[in-house]
């Protein structure tokens, strides 16, 4: 710049082994006829500019602006890139995952701290005349290149938007515009592919690195026997009759299924309070649970149908004068395959006939409960053939929404010659599972098939569906 040409002309001024650096070169020019650009220049990472502009950026226009913790932490952060000597794979001590970080260590680790060197492009958009002035002195251009390797330029290289534009605050208000582009040179077909070979050879170093950290001793499950893992979220609640709403839910594992001792297969949700959203009021829970547990084939038999484990939960609400409410219930099969899954689960609740009973429920809380919640699919303890619910007095309430992610775990699952026919196989070998996916798909296509004959039958005049059953 020319501001430097001004201060390093004086070797008194320089200080730095760089400072004498510039001293040199800008004798240099002068014997050469000159500098032939006085508007475009450049501030390098070792530059006085470099250190200024990176204490003294403000992230508002406000003059009463203070500064947060974070901010004072990079402020005082030397983002240069240092010597650093290689570390030997045999002497890495670091820990991949701190379980019990310290309040000194979290606020250490805060702070993004990657080594960059900073290049700052400029333009002196003062008038003719008086070039050199800090106060006409612009940033153009940012460009920042980490310890990855990775460039960063801000603002980005000129697309369809059009030039950049600078307007000046003086009398005149001068407009100035520029663009940025690549002017680099087409990397050769060559150099690509060696540069290609270079990226593969790193990824593949860096894959085994981690996996030395990872290890390799996973426990796996018996032979014929599949682990299932459940992430899941209870989303929220909606349509409801009161307000401030809590799930209680259990899993249950049928014949064959069992889990690991310190596994909790139930749990209750928080008390939240509902929002109207559109015409319901919904409760967002958000709340998480993990379930783990095993399936280990005891019968081959081909009529051996097993069983999947089922979620059963209930809605209740608690009001002021802690007076709970049953508000629904409702069940949820684990799905069969893995992957994310997402479901609406309706509920109901049990009514008695009369007033009264709805008038115990609005004064002095508590409703018809069920003794045994897996009363809402096939009690445990039945054990008939036919189960009939006639004179069981239900309502429709609202509903809930579960979101799960299934993981499954099998040797059966490594066999690499394994086809589609092949791995439906393993899976019926591994209980049925296609078997009873087969039946589930038919009774759902039944029951579309029956909804939709209802549907027709509404919609057909009343005089001709009683001039039809009169007939038949």
């Amino acid at each position: 710049s020319q501001f430097e040409v001004d201060l390093y002309q004086n070797e008194s001024a320089c200080q730095t082994p760089l400072d004498r650096q510039y001293h040199q070169e800008i004798l240099k020019l002068e014997k050469a006829g000159g500098r032939k650009n006085y508007r475009i220049f450049t501030y390098t990472d070792h530059d006085r500019f470099t250190n200024l502009e990176e204490h003294c950026q403000k992230v508002t226009d406000s003059d009463d602006e203070v500064p947060s913790y974070l901010a004072q932490r990079m402020a005082t952060v030397r983002r240069r890139r240092q010597d650093r000597r290689p570390i030997e794979g045999s002497s890495l001590k670091s820990k991949v995952i701190t379980w019990e970080p310290s309040e000194e260590f979290i606020k250490n680790n805060h702070v993004i701290n990657t080594p960059v060197q900073t290049m700052y492009i400029m333009g002196d958009l003062g008038p003719y005349g008086k070039l050199g002035h800090r106060e006409y002195e612009h940033v153009l251009c940012t460009i920042k290149v980490d310890s990855n390797g990775v460039i960063t330029v801000k603002p980005d290289f000129t697309g369809t938007k059009g030039a950049y534009r600078i307007e000046l605050d003086g009398e005149k208000r001068e407009l100035w515009t520029y663009t940025i582009e690549n002017a680099s040179a087409q990397v050769q077909q060559e150099d690509e592919e060696r540069e290609q070979r270079v990226f593969r050879d790193l990824y593949s170093r860096h894959k085994e690195y981690l996996s030395g950290l990872v290890g390799s001793e996973f426990e796996m499950p018996l032979p014929g026997a599949l682990r299932l893992f459940v992430n899941g979220e209870i989303v929220s609640a909606q349509g409801y009759e009161y307000d401030n709403l809590y799930v209680h839910f259990f899993l249950e594992l049928p014949k064959c299924w069992s889990s690991p001792a310190f596994q909790q297969l139930s749990g209750v949700t928080q008390i939240c309070a509902t929002k109207k959203v559109d015409r319901d009021r919904v409760a967002y829970f958000c709340y998480l649970f993990t379930l783990e547990m095993f399936f280990t084939q005891e019968d081959e038999s081909e009529d051996s149908l097993p069983q999947w484990p089922v979620l059963y939960f209930e809605v209740l609400s608690l009001d002021f004068w802690q007076r709970y409410r049953v508000e629904g219930y409702g069940s949820l099969v684990l799905p069969a395959s893995p992957g994310l899954h997402t479901f609406t689960i309706p509920t109901w609740r049990p009514v008695e006939l009369g007033t009264v009973s709805e008038l115990r429920r609005f004064f002095i809380g508590g409703s018809p409960e069920l003794e045994d919640l897996t009363y809402v699919r096939i009690p445990t303890t039945f054990k008939g053939e036919r189960l009939s619910r006639l004179g069981f007095r239900t309502k429709t309430t609202g509903s809930v929404t579960f979101r799960l992610h299934c993981l499954q775990q099998s040797k059966a699952f490594l066999e690499t010659s394994a086809s589609r026919q092949r791995m439906q196989g393993v899976l019926d070998r591994l209980g049925g599972f296609t078997q009873q996916s087969s039946v589930y798909n038919v009774l759902e296509a039944f029951r579309r098939a029956r909804r939709r004959m209802q549907e027709a039958r509404r919609s057909l005049p009343q005089d001709l569906v009683s001039t039809t059953a009169s007939a038949l």
